[in-house]
């Protein structure tokens, strides 16, 4: 009889706990692990991973669970795994998504059951603008912002005449639409291929020549991004033909194209060498736990972690509060690998933008290096589309 009162007592004082101390903060991590571009995905884990350890694994007093959904690069399945994150899973926040075209296929699902969705990378311009959410935020950049620094950075450097060359899907348009956004030269050639399996840029370097254009600007990352350079190198055109990049010259890509890649310039909001305390510990961290230099990829799923620590922090674990969580994050309160940032009104950060070269530093390593600023406190240009004011 003792014992039967006993642990009826235990299961009331259970019951009795506050509803957060006997919750998790679930997160559904989405990204794409198989595949040609799985070492993206997994090069986000790893940052998303150091965050966490960094932070304890906790936020707001309650313990982190991550479930990881492998999107395989294709809309319709990042939609099914988001689906079900959200409705078998039960979490409260949704990140990872490196893809546009998987991010937009992904977005209603998390819209309409209110759930939060920080994107780790991809930022299409429908998002930024007309299809802005108040469930939605970004802890990257608005993918037309890089290719507009590129294309001030071309304008400064004297070019004239340009030949664009993109994959052909949501972020690769977005892309080419930013960087002929700010070149003020002639566009003598584009060419968009498929994606991610077109890797044999044989016809369009063909077309190149045949331009004669004073340089060409593309975006292919990943396993595409490497064999684009090893080919332009291999083609002739290296040395008569400047090429410019964004997003394929990474610590992922580098120690593939080798001391080919020295000399080459793009554009970023993260370099390794930025000078602040965050930084320099997630470097170094990351350098030590995976010995290698991280990318954007990793500092962009580390900060992502800060972020939604802000929300779950600003209400002492309550996750019902909802509107106050997302008070927490627009106020950007909290340090990131690329310093103390603010957002706009749709969600998208107000930020720097770098240019940086590939150098062979004292060590060995091929590896990324600041040059200048190219934008300070940029906003991206789909911001006044966006019908959100707070």
């Amino acid at each position: 009889m003792l014992k039967r009162t006993l642990l009826s007592a235990a299961a009331l004082l259970v019951l009795a706990l506050p509803a957060q101390a006997q919750q998790k903060v679930k997160i559904g991590y989405v990204n794409t692990f198989s595949g040609p571009t799985a070492m993206i995905g997994e090069d986000e884990r790893w940052g998303f991973e150091l965050a966490l350890d960094h932070i304890g694994r906790k936020m707001g007093g309650l313990d982190v669970e991550v479930v990881f959904a492998d999107d395989q690069m294709k809309p319709d399945v990042g939609k099914q795994v988001t689906e079900k994150l959200i409705q078998s899973d039960k979490v409260h926040f949704l990140t990872g998504y490196n893809w546009s075209n998987v991010l937009l296929a992904s977005l209603k699902p998390a819209v309409d059951s209110q759930t939060f969705l920080i994107s780790g990378n991809a930022g299409p311009s429908p998002i930024a603008g007309e299809l802005c959410s108040p469930w939605f935020f970004s802890a990257s950049w608005q993918n037309d912002q890089t290719a507009m620094a590129m294309g001030e950075a071309m304008n400064k450097k004297g070019i004239k005449k340009l030949f664009v060359l993109a994959p052909n899907y949501a972020a690769g348009k977005d892309m080419a639409s930013g960087v002929k956004r700010t070149f003020k030269g002639e566009i003598v050639g584009e060419e968009y291929t498929r994606w991610p399996d077109h890797v044999d840029f044989s016809a369009e370097f063909s077309k190149v020549r045949a331009a004669n254009p004073d340089a060409v600007w593309m975006f292919y990352p990943g396993a595409p991004g490497i064999q684009f350079f090893l080919q332009y190198n291999q083609s002739g055109l290296k040395g008569k033909v400047p090429l410019y990049s964004i997003y394929a010259l990474e610590a992922l890509t580098l120690p593939h194209i080798g001391e080919a890649a020295i000399g080459f310039q793009s554009p970023q909001t993260w370099v390794p060498d930025l000078d602040n305390a965050m930084n320099k510990k997630f470097v170094a961290d990351f350098r030590k736990r995976h010995n290698r230099y991280p990318t954007y990829y990793s500092a962009q799923a580390y900060d992502s972690v800060f972020l939604i620590k802000s929300a779950v922090d600003a209400v002492k674990g309550d996750l019902t509060k909802k509107d106050a969580m997302r008070d927490a994050m627009r106020k950007a309160d909290f340090d990131t690998t690329r310093g103390r940032l603010k957002y706009g009104n749709n969600h998208f950060f107000i930020q720097n933008f770098y240019l940086q070269e590939v150098i062979k530093d004292g060590e060995g390593n091929i590896r990324m290096k600041l040059l200048e600023t190219i934008y300070k406190d940029h906003q991206d240009p789909h911001h006044d589309k966006c019908p959100m004011k707070w």
